[in-house]
């Protein structure tokens, strides 16, 4: 019998903590590491919802303190690459997607891993994308680097293509100490070792603190 992995109010508790936080005296304690301001917010794949509604109101309250909050949509930065490709490019990919379905599912999804993985993975997959949009708005906002946040989101719809220790180790160094949070939809394996989406195993290569 395993233990249970989350409790009904510990997205409400991991949010609240997120903020209080956040809102520290001198300054945001996300992290207890110096120069590596990441942290991750957990939750059920099955609360995406629920998790867009608390992110939106406690945005919505650092903004109304004085807050510069940067949403990034790993969805968005995905597809965008992929529209770059061009329309031909992307009909030829989900047609033998389709062919390769009706054979045989797995095969599919390999062959999909294949053509999508290079967007995703490496210091020059959706990392870069990442780090340049963090970069941007830190230029925009250069009275408020202490008062700045970066959230981190939709990262289910990369799922199963995505790992999100890669991505943070790749964006290490490039964020100007501004806070990061990464929306982790998943479950928490241990103290450390997080499953994405639940379903893919274990990844314990996790420096950041993790909510909640």
């Amino acid at each position: 019998m395993t233990e249970p992995l989350f409790q009904q109010e510990s997205l409400d508790e991991g949010v609240a903590a997120l903020r209080r936080d956040l809102l520290a005296d001198g300054g945001p304690q996300i992290s207890t590491m110096r120069n590596y301001n990441f942290a991750i917010l957990l939750y059920r794949p099955n609360e995406e919802f629920k998790l867009r509604r608390l992110i939106q109101r406690m945005t919505d309250e650092l903004r109304a303190e004085g807050w510069g909050v940067l949403p990034i949509s790993l969805q968005k930065i995905l597809l965008d690459r992929i529209r770059a490709t061009g329309e031909a490019n992307i009909e030829a990919l989900t047609g033998r997607e389709r062919r390769l379905f009706d054979k045989d599912p797995d095969r599919a999804l390999v062959y999909l891993r294949d053509k999508i993985g290079p967007y995703i993975e490496g210091p020059n997959g959706i990392a870069a994308d990442v780090a340049k949009l963090i970069g941007d708005f830190a230029d925009e906002n250069p009275d408020r680097a202490d008062r700045t946040l970066v959230l981190i989101g939709r990262a289910g719809a990369l799922y199963p293509f995505f790992r999100s220790s890669a991505l943070l180790k790749h964006i290490d160094g490039k964020t100007r100490n501004i806070p990061v949070v990464l929306l982790y939809p998943g479950e928490r394996k241990g103290q450390t070792a997080l499953s994405f989406m639940g379903e893919l195993a274990p990844d314990r290569d996790y420096r950041p603190r993790i909510y909640p």
